[in-house]
């Protein structure tokens, strides 16, 4: 038997994406009410609440997208339950493979030792609790920070916070880059993506658009991608 979809994985997940489901509901239904106290016309909070799950569609493409890429390796019932409650793509693929290479596993094949299973589901799992800590208690005062930095010298701050976006990208761009030639036109591929849908929008002023650029860069990647390895 698969033990990575066996049905105690599955049942696992399934109990921890019902009580998110029913904390979701929950505050649903505080905030109708809090909204009929407020005096919000009903028929203006259903037309906010239909509008919020029609753009939520676009970012659960890219979230599907990360799990069928992490399925292949780990099954199902594993990124299932990651990326339906905290995980996201840009966490849960660098440190699942991050993982696996100090099994000296390159990449994410089918991982089929249940040690380093376990061993990459506790690295993905542990990792994440710093932020789910850091947030509700040093928020406030990273805020504050940021803010005098902003206020103090001016140049400064902003030399300060692009440094810090820039080192993000580049921890991504080497783990792009990582795979060879065929990772390297696909990174590329996503990018002239989202640049051309950049001005897309911004010639034709096309705001829906952005909703969703993310999802096509990368369907759009993932599919020169079969073609590129086709011809390399």
């Amino acid at each position: 038997m698969d033990f990575k979809n066996s049905p105690i994985m599955f049942f696992l997940g399934g109990i921890v994406s019902l009580f998110v489901l029913s904390q979701s509901l929950f505050f649903l239904l505080k905030a109708l009410k809090e909204g009929k106290r407020m005096g919000i016309d009903s028929l203006a909070m259903r037309k906010a609440a239909i509008s919020s799950m029609i753009f939520s569609i676009a970012p659960s493409i890219s979230i599907l997208v990360g799990l069928l890429a992490l399925s292949q390796a780990l099954g199902l019932a594993l990124p299932w339950l990651r990326l339906s409650v905290v995980g996201a793509v840009t966490y849960e693929l660098p440190a699942a493979t991050a993982a696996a290479a100090a099994f000296g596993i390159q990449g994410l094949s089918n991982i089929s030792d249940p040690s380093i299973f376990t061993a990459i589901a506790w690295v993905m799992t542990i990792g994440i609790i710093p932020s789910l800590l850091i947030i509700p208690l040093f928020l406030k005062k990273i805020n504050k920070g940021v803010s005098r930095l902003k206020q103090g010298d001016v140049v400064w701050g902003s030399i300060f916070m692009s440094a810090l976006f820039i080192g993000l990208i580049s921890a991504f761009l080497g783990m792009g880059v990582g795979g060879g030639l065929l990772s390297i036109l696909t990174l590329l591929s996503s990018a002239i993506i989202m640049v051309g849908l950049g001005i897309l929008i911004k010639k034709r002023n096309l705001k829906w658009l952005e909703t969703y650029a993310i999802p096509i860069s990368m369907l759009g990647a993932m599919g020169l991608s079969l073609l590129f390895s086709i011809v390399l």
